[in-house]
């Protein structure tokens, strides 16, 4: 770049804010990977140079980063995250930055905190999302200072964000707003056309403010929080299809996109959402679509085999533009005690949740009568579809104050002691406290096979970590660099599924055309988000269990990864904001890195995609 500084006299501008020196570089369009050196000025891609160019010039550059023989990647993209209420207590969101990811989405299934008042936002969130309902609410009472679509954008993007945010607006927020969380959760309850006329206008209000779509949510196992509906479904699987068609017709016009999770105990919804999806049902226009599915789940082992060919089928046939998110990983959950939203499936699991006395919750559990019901829901549900596989032999207890039990399963506890073994679960719970109880169990993604299948999967995008929810039960915060080990292992042992380019991509630039953010790419003229990694850190430490105190959720630990020998730095913007295992100085609180992305940004991929 050339700049006068006289007008007889030119100096070749030669500085850059960051330097990545002889990486290679994956630039997130699937392409080849080259080794290069990227320079970066002013939170943007300034220089690729490569081998037979000139060095660049690193006078006065602040940040130098070597990275030969590392690989230099655009920041991940996490497409499902329910930060909704820690981007307010801690913008960095740190959790995610420390592993590559430089944007994430909110407002997933159904919730965001846009139009609902904060107690009915926080009733919506908490339970579905098990994260304290004191804290939710704490965090949007001190901090919601907005009561509009675009005083909600403006207050997001106000904050010290670390990395970038885009949001979608949740179903369930939106039917709070306009009928009231009461009327909103009463089956007997349908809007009026006015109330339609509201909602519609809403959603027009946060496309207008820059919000990429809506989300919904059609199960009916997640349950209020609060005292006032307490274990009501969540308002949006109240909502015929009278409404969704109404809503989705917005998002059809606007040209944004729908999230949502079918009802796995009606199939017949699925089918629904690619219909409203379609082109030909929508006059030529369709509507992008995401599903939340355990696409490998132990409870239905041959529902995979929907997925794929059936789905691209359904797509070119109804023209339609459905994709499934995927987690791209065995999907590895804990518990304490009953403190899992599975046994909201069952109306028993339900009743015990329901308490939050642990004396009144131990007392519920050892109830004969009680026990009668569950088990009959139990064994009845195995006949039909469900999340949970509900094998006791399956689920390994880890913490237990009967250091005997430690190791072992539930079931072969019930057969050691000859009992049904939803008994044996909940005695050994009543005799050592029902929290007090930690046990694990894989409800998806178990078989490496289909694992790889699923990676490949055009009609299956990476999603579904979850991160910044169910802060006791999983995290899937490294997600994308357990999928580069994955790939980098079979590549090794002479059995590639995919190549690193390609991976890179479906965790970067694929995600962020289909859902028309501006992310995911790191060329020439992109705005400079990044993560360089080291390959010989991706090794068994990023499948570690860990667990860290959370001083803003009062001390709380929750479930973590730690990898930090994989990660050498992220940079967001243009600033490397972590590396080394630190964060820089001031992130988070006063430096902000990230930015609040508006649709519109970047062209979404087509329709017919």
């Amino acid at each position: 770049m050339l700049r006068f500084l006289h007008p007889t006299t030119l100096e070749e501008t030669v500085t850059y804010d960051v330097i990545i020196r002889d990486g290679l570089w994956f630039d997130g369009t699937g392409s080849a990977p080259q080794t290069r050196t990227l320079g970066i000025r002013d939170g943007v891609v300034a220089t690729v140079a490569g081998p037979s160019d000139a060095p660049l010039d690193e006078t006065g550059c602040p940040e130098v980063i070597d990275a030969a023989g590392k690989w230099v990647v655009p920041g991940f993209i996490d497409v499902h995250t329910h930060y909704d209420a820690e981007v307010l207590l801690d913008p960095g969101l740190r959790e995610s930055v420390r592993h590559g990811v430089t944007t994430v989405l909110v407002g997933n299934c159904s919730l965001s905190t846009v139009f609902a008042d904060s107690e009915d936002a926080a009733d919506l969130f908490s339970r579905v999302e098990a994260v304290p309902r004191e804290f939710v609410h704490g965090a949007l009472n001190a901090n919601k200072t907005w009561s509009t679509a675009a005083e909600y954008v403006k207050a997001i993007d106000a904050l010290p964000l670390g990395p970038n945010v885009g949001s979608l607006l949740g179903h369930s927020d939106l039917r709070t707003a306009v009928l009231g969380l009461d009327r909103a959760t009463d089956a007997t309850v349908r809007p009026t056309d006015a109330e339609m006329d509201r909602m519609a206008a809403l959603l027009e209000e946060a496309l207008d403010a820059g919000m990429l779509g809506m989300s919904g949510m059609d199960a009916a196992i997640d349950k209020l929080d609060g005292d006032r509906f307490r274990s009501r479904a969540l308002p949006s699987t109240f909502a015929t299809w009278r409404e969704r068609r109404k809503l989705i017709k917005v998002l059809r016009r606007r040209g944004r996109m729908l999230q949502s999770a079918p009802d796995v105990e009606n199939p017949s919804s699925a089918l629904m959402f690619f219909l409203t999806s379609s082109r030909i049902f929508g006059r030529g226009k369709g509507v992008r679509m995401s599903m939340l599915v355990s696409a490998d789940a132990k409870s239905m082992p041959l529902a995979v085999h929907t997925f794929g060919f059936g789905t691209r089928m359904l797509n070119k046939f109804l023209g339609s533009a459905v994709r499934f998110q995927h987690l791209p990983v065995p999907f590895e959950l804990y518990s304490d005690g009953i403190d899992l939203p599975v046994f909201e499936e069952f109306g028993a699991g339900t009743a015990a949740l329901h308490l939050r006395d642990q004396l009144q919750r131990n007392e519920l559990l050892a109830d004969k009568e009680y026990r009668r019901k569950f088990r009959r829901e139990f064994d009845r549900i195995k006949l039909g579809p469900s999340l949970w596989h509900r094998d006791f032999h399956d689920a390994v207890i880890v913490e237990c104050p009967d250091a005997s039990l430690i190791g072992k399963s539930f079931g072969a506890i019930a057969d050691e002691r000859g009992l049904h073994p939803l008994d044996a679960f909940l005695d050994v719970l009543v005799e050592n406290g029902e929290r007090n109880v930690r046990w694990t169990t894989v409800v998806a993604n178990h078989r490496p096979k289909q694992l790889d299948k699923l990676a490949n999967e055009p009609s299956i995008h990476m999603g579904f970590s979850d991160a910044g929810a169910h802060l006791r039960n999983m995290a899937f915060y490294n997600f994308g660099l357990k999928m580069l080990k994955r790939t980098r292992d079979a590549q090794r042992a002479g059995a590639p599924f995919m190549s690193t380019e390609r991976a890179v991509h479906r965790l970067t630039g694929e995600l962020a055309e289909w859902f028309g953010i501006d992310a995911g790419t790191l060329r020439e003229g992109d705005r400079a988000d990044f993560v360089v990694i080291d390959p010989a850190g991706l090794n068994e430490a990023v499948d570690g269990y860990h667990e860290e105190a959370v001083p803003f959720y009062g001390g709380l630990r929750r479930m973590v990864n730690r990898n930090d020998d994989a990660v050498v730095a992220t940079g967001v913007g243009g600033a490397v904001v972590y590396a080394k295992g630190q964060f820089r100085d001031g992130y988070g609180q006063s430096v902000k890195s990230g930015r609040y992305l508006r649709a519109g940004q970047r062209a979404a991929v087509s329709v017919s995609a």
